[in-house]
C-alpha cells in the first residue's frame, strides 16, 4: 500500500518539477519476469523510473544505503529495494533478485554499478548479465537524458526487450558475462 502512494506522490512531484519525456512504454512487458536496465546519472533515477513505469518495480540499492535505518525502513519495508554490495559476487542480492524474477516481478538494475560522474556510460558489471540469464528474464534497456534541475527536461527512452535464451543451460564464464552485459550497455547508448 506503501508503495502504490508513494508512487502517486512521487509521480506528481516529478511531473510539476521536471519537464519529462517518456518514449517506448509499451515495450514494459505487462507481466511475467523483467530486469529494468539503465544509465545511472543521478540518485533520483530509481525514483524516477519507479514512479512512471507501469509495474512495481524492485531496486537493487548500495547497501550502505541500508545503513540508516530511516532509509532502511522507507527503502526496504516501504519500497521493496534490496541492498547489494557493489563490487562483489554479492550472493545474497542474487538470491534476492532471482526470487523476485521466479515471481514474475520486475527489478531494477543500474548494471554500471554506480552513478556515473560525466554521464558517460560505465562498463556493465557481469551481475546484470548472469540474472538475465539464471532468471530467464529479458532485460529491457532504458536510457535517461537530461540533467535533474528544476524545470529541466528529461528524456526517458524504453527500448525493446532483449531475450538471452539461447545462453539457458550454459556455463558463461565472467568473460562472456562482462560481453553480455556490454551488448546491453550498446543498446542503453543507442537509446541516448
Amino acid at each position: 500500500m506503501f508503495y502504490y502512494i508513494a508512487k502517486i506522490i512521487v509521480r506528481t512531484i516529478i511531473k510539476v518539477i521536471f519537464k519529462i519525456k517518456i518514449k517506448g512504454l509499451e515495450n514494459i512487458p505487462k507481466k511475467g519476469p523483467v530486469i529494468i536496465c539503465s544509465n545511472h546519472i543521478s540518485f533520483l533515477d530509481p525514483p524516477v523510473i519507479g514512479a512512471l513505469l507501469n509495474r512495481r518495480i524492485y531496486f537493487m540499492a548500495k547497501e550502505e544505503l541500508f545503513k540508516n535505518p530511516f532509509l532502511r525502513l522507507l527503502l526496504g519495508t516501504g519500497l521493496g529495494a534490496f541492498p547489494v554490495k557493489r563490487g562483489t559476487a554479492d550472493l545474497s542480492a542474487i538470491k534476492t533478485a532471482l526470487t523476485y524474477l521466479k515471481k514474475g516481478k520486475a527489478i531494477g538494475i543500474f548494471p554500471e554499478g554506480t552513478r556515473s560522474k560525466t554521464g558517460q556510460l560505465q562498463k556493465a558489471e557481469p551481475g546484470v548479465a548472469m540474472l538475465a540469464i539464471k532468471g530467464n528474464a529479458p532485460v529491457v534497456p532504458i536510457a535517461i537524458k537530461g540533467r535533474y534541475g528544476l524545470f529541466s527536461k528529461i528524456i526517458i527512452n524504453i527500448g525493446k526487450p532483449m531475450n538471452f535464451d539461447k545462453y539457458a543451460n550454459s556455463r558463461l564464464s565472467s568473460q562472456q558475462l562482462f560481453v553480455i552485459g556490454e551488448e546491453i550497455m550498446k543498446e542503453i547508448a543507442k537509446l541516448l
